[in-house]
């Protein structure tokens, strides 16, 4: 029987829809832009916009606000705003975070959260990485210690991003620590929960780190000196939170893919317009010179087939295959995804010389957030010893 690699007439209209959604900023999307990347200032316009299209309930389903539309169908609305240099990482976290509530969280929890995440009410973000822990996730440190009704919360974590814009964070802890685990010989794979923590919460200091990239967002270190989160805000079991935030990152592999498939054709779009516009040398636009055609070609070719992978792992999300399988589709996609976003960036800008470092044409910001997408989420070094290990069978390098 033949594959059949046509759109779908859900994910056509879906992809419509978005850019219907896109074109009414036509107006003052190059400022947008401006501000988004300059001003850093949050695209809640474009935040609004994507609620009032269904696409922030796309994982949830109808019962609680959402239209369950699936991740694929995010993808493709997240691929169609960045293709138009229109995105943002909380498009990424907070659908993942939801994901996370509506499988692990207490009917409770879902009616007070999913929601107001589907109407665009909410942001969440996404707290993990630690100082003394960024890949290594069983190494983190920071304690949430039950007291009463509530747990208490202390420790550190970095490079937060969104932790100013969000409303509340989807926060990794130990409830158990590792040393603990290490003497009653116990897995290393226990002793996390997961918590729904305001960012406004007391006891919690934000301290902003001066990085770029990430589509202007800031990013924090967050401080957690006492802080008490009610115990109804526990995503899960106690002790039980190792397969809930796992379960979370792969979707978020798969979303960071497809929005960057996006940017790679806003760079492609730009380098192509310019290159048939620009005339040096007698006349000729530069894009009738090999030199400039073939870079750009091969970038074109690249990103059909990261394209094809980014669709497989999110077809493997919708059909629920088991997690696994899910994991390493969303591992190559990402992987790809990553070093071409990085090659379409570099070529963007060596097409269109000095003018690729001015900020009037809109390329230079892509540069160091498509160059973070080789380290974050996941870096390309572990997702290569993933691949060693779980696919080729090797042994375990670390």
């Amino acid at each position: 029987m033949p594959l059949d690699f046509t759109l779908p007439e859900e994910l056509t209209q879906i992809r419509a829809s978005a850019e219907k959604m896109v074109r009414k900023f036509d107006p003052v999307i190059d400022q947008m832009r401006h501000d988004i990347h300059v001003n850093r200032r949050f695209p809640q316009e474009l935040w609004d916009a994507a609620a009032q299209a269904g696409f922030l309930g796309a994982l949830v389903p109808e019962e609680y606000g959402g239209t369950n539309i699936g991740i694929t169908a995010m993808g493709v609305a997240m691929e169609t705003m960045t293709a138009n240099g229109l995105g943002n990482v909380l498009f990424v976290l907070t659908p993942m975070d939801a994901l996370c509530i509506l499988r692990h969280g207490t009917e409770e929890m879902k009616k007070e959260f999913l929601p107001q995440i589907c109407s665009g009410k909410l942001k969440f973000c996404f707290a993990i990485t630690e100082p003394d822990a960024g890949s290594n996730t069983f190494r983190i440190t920071t304690h949430a210690k039950k007291d009463g009704d509530d747990y208490v919360i202390t420790g550190q974590k970095t490079f937060i991003t969104g932790a100013d814009v969000a409303d509340y964070m989807l926060l990794v802890t130990r409830t158990t620590p590792y040393e603990e685990l290490k003497a009653k010989n116990l897995p290393k794979t226990a002793g996390f929960s997961l918590f729904v923590v305001p960012t406004n919460i007391k006891g919690l200091d934000k301290r902003k780190i001066p990085t770029h990239g990430i589509e202007g967002m800031n990013q924090f270190t967050l401080f957690f000196d006492g802080a008490r989160v009610p115990k109804r805000y526990l995503v899960g079991q106690q002790d039980q939170g190792f397969l809930p935030m796992f379960e979370a990152l792969n979707p978020e592999r798969i979303l960071a893919a497809f929005s960057a498939a996006g940017s790679i054709d806003f760079l492609l779009n730009k380098a192509v317009k310019y290159a048939k516009d620009r005339s040096v040398f007698g006349g000729k636009p530069i894009g009738g010179y090999q030199g400039i055609q073939h870079p750009l070609a091969e970038i074109k070719i690249e990103a059909e087939a990261m394209k094809l992978m980014a669709y497989k792992a999110a077809w493997a999300y919708d059909t629920q295959r088991p997690p696994a399988e899910v994991g390493t589709y969303s591992n190559y996609a990402k992987y790809l995804a990553a070093e071409i976003a990085i090659k379409a960036a570099d070529r963007a800008i060596q097409t269109m010389g000095g003018y690729g470092f001015s900020e009037e044409y809109g390329v230079i910001h892509h540069w160091t957030g498509m160059r973070l997408m080789r380290t974050a989420p996941v870096s390309k070094e572990m997702i290569l010893s993933f691949v060693s290990e779980h696919v080729l069978g090797l042994p375990r390098s670390y």
